[in-house]
């Protein structure tokens, strides 16, 4: 289906109120729910799921270092809006078909608090997931300033729930970003960009079988989804009437499959100031930015002496990335600014010459280096998946790292697609990226480099918690374990990879 672009307002989710507050801690609740929304104006009101009834979900904004307690509250329907394949691993005919558990992702969080795949409830806890453990998470949010995300990843249907609606923003503010004197308030704006199929009638459609259909199955996961159309912020192309000024904007890929290489049709810079895990050393000027599936990037973009004028967020990146089928005219804009609005004060918020200092990890601190693979392989069914380390995901746990200690992970990619990879509970840094032969890789499983280490974008030089590792590359990443053990799982980010085997368990020991 071709809509019309642009005729619908960006809507700006609300940020929630807490049910309790005191110096001590603060608590929220967050209720799960189906209701209908209308996602464009030429569109049947479109039956989704959303936090509080509203999709994407409100903003939950929080201190570092505040304790929080948050309830989430599965209040969903007993049948899925979306097709379940029951073949895919934790959504066998064994558990309910609807069942839902919390990440926040990025958040730094003890194990029972972090929506483990399989800590998943239903309706008021009637069933839970062999490794529930409470009704109430707890958040001490020891992370800087930075912009989180939450959504569902329960294991089976995470690509399901997340496409019905299950996202929102989860921002952590400190005393040194207020320093900063950047956009607040009206002047910043969170912007959740996804793509979407519709069905005539309005409702989300979601492939029921991949392209070779699995003729003994009703319903089967497929490789990839592709969405027809960009929407933000549950908009399909919205535009945003702006000030001539400077805006603060947190950008965030909530995706399943389809990355975004975007761009600003003026040809000017954005300014990027934070990465997924909060500022960087200094703002960089680019004229695009690359966001696979749950990357964030935090920028400024500066309307000034652009009164009357239009300008369109653009996206070019092929899907599957980087070699896969290239956008068109519906999915290769995203969103317009129409700068319409009469300057309401002076703008005297900056973008700062230096933010914060950022030390490189030093490699020489790691005690362990471990070599990851992800290749192709075939299911009982025939169907291709990915794996980790050529194990699923209730294969023995493998990766135990100690609670305190430095490793390296080299992530070996010798497939098509580029894939990206988040660790629960850590933010990393990325340290290089550099080809391999691919070939001799899957013959013999020896690593033999075919050209110089590439270091990171400099869009990537601040502290990550997802990584795009390309294809026939390996991609390092350094990182410190903590400051909680338990059990966490890292995972690629293609919604229907992780669903799909390609996540794995890890577990923070003492």
């Amino acid at each position: 289906m071709i809509f019309s672009k642009f005729v619908d307002e960006l809507p700006i989710p609300p940020v929630l109120k807490p049910r309790w507050k005191d110096q001590f801690y603060t608590y929220y609740e967050v209720n799960m729910t189906a209701f209908k929304q209308s996602l464009h104006s030429e569109l049947n009101d479109t039956t989704v799921w959303g936090y509080e009834g509203s999709y994407p979900g409100p903003t939950i904004e929080v201190e570092s270092g505040e304790k929080v307690f948050i309830k989430w509250i599965n209040n969903l329907p007993d049948k899925h809006l979306l097709p379940v394949d029951y073949s895919v691993h934790g959504a066998h005919m064994d558990v309910p078909e609807v069942r839902t558990v919390v990440h926040v992702y990025g958040a730094c969080v003890e194990w029972e608090s972090d929506g483990y795949p399989e800590a998943w409830f239903t309706k008021g806890f009637k069933q839970v997931g062999r490794y529930f453990r409470k009704q109430v998470y707890q958040y001490d949010n020891c992370n800087q300033a930075c912009t989180l995300w939450y959504h569902d990843h329960t294991l089976g249907i995470t690509r399901l729930n997340v496409y019905a609606g299950l996202a929102g923003f989860y921002l952590i503010r400190d005393q040194r970003e207020r320093l900063l004197n950047l956009p607040s308030g009206k002047y910043e704006i969170p912007l959740i960009i996804q793509d979407k199929t519709f069905n005539k009638d309005g409702s989300l459609f979601y492939p029921k079988q991949p392209d070779k259909p699995i003729p003994e199955l009703e319903t089967s996961v497929v490789p990839q989804f592709i969405g027809e159309t960009i929407l933000v912020n549950g908009k399909v192309h919205p535009y945003l009437n702006v000030e001539p000024r400077k805006y603060r904007f947190r950008l965030l890929n909530g995706s399943n499959t389809r990355f975004f290489r975007i761009k600003l049709d003026s040809g000017q810079l954005m300014y990027q100031i934070a990465t997924d895990g909060g500022f960087m050393q200094h703002p960089i000027g680019v004229t695009e930015i690359m966001l696979s599936p749950a990357e964030r990037a935090d920028v400024i973009i500066d309307f000034t002496n652009l009164e009357g004028k239009n300008v369109i967020i653009t996206n070019d990146a092929p899907t599957p990335f980087p070699s896969g089928v290239p956008v068109d005219e519906n999915t290769g804009s995203v969103m317009q600014f129409r700068v319409a609005l009469p300057l309401s004060n002076i703008d005297t918020c900056v973008i700062p010459a230096n933010m914060v200092p950022l030390p490189k990890i030093n490699e020489q601190t790691a005690s362990k280096k471990r070599y990851l693979s992800f290749k192709k392989d075939l299911d009982k069914f025939g169907r291709p998946y990915m794996l980790l380390d050529n194990k699923q995901w209730d294969a023995p746990i493998t990766e135990n790292p100690k609670l305190g200690s430095t490793e390296i992970w080299y992530l070996i990619n010798v497939s098509p697609d580029s894939h990206p990879i988040h660790l629960h509970l850590v933010d990393f840094q990325i340290i290089d990226r550099r080809d391999i032969d691919s070939e001799k890789f899957n013959k013999k499983g020896v690593i033999q480099y075919t050209g110089p280490a590439i270091p990171p974008e400099p869009q990537e030089r601040g502290w990550k918690d997802t990584v795009r590792a390309n294809p026939n590359q390996v991609t390092r990443i350094i990182m410190k374990f903590g400051p909680y053990t338990g059990l966490y799982v890292w995972h690629c980010h293609v919604l229907e990879h992780e669903d799909n085997e390609m996540m794995r368990p890890f577990i923070v020991i003492q």
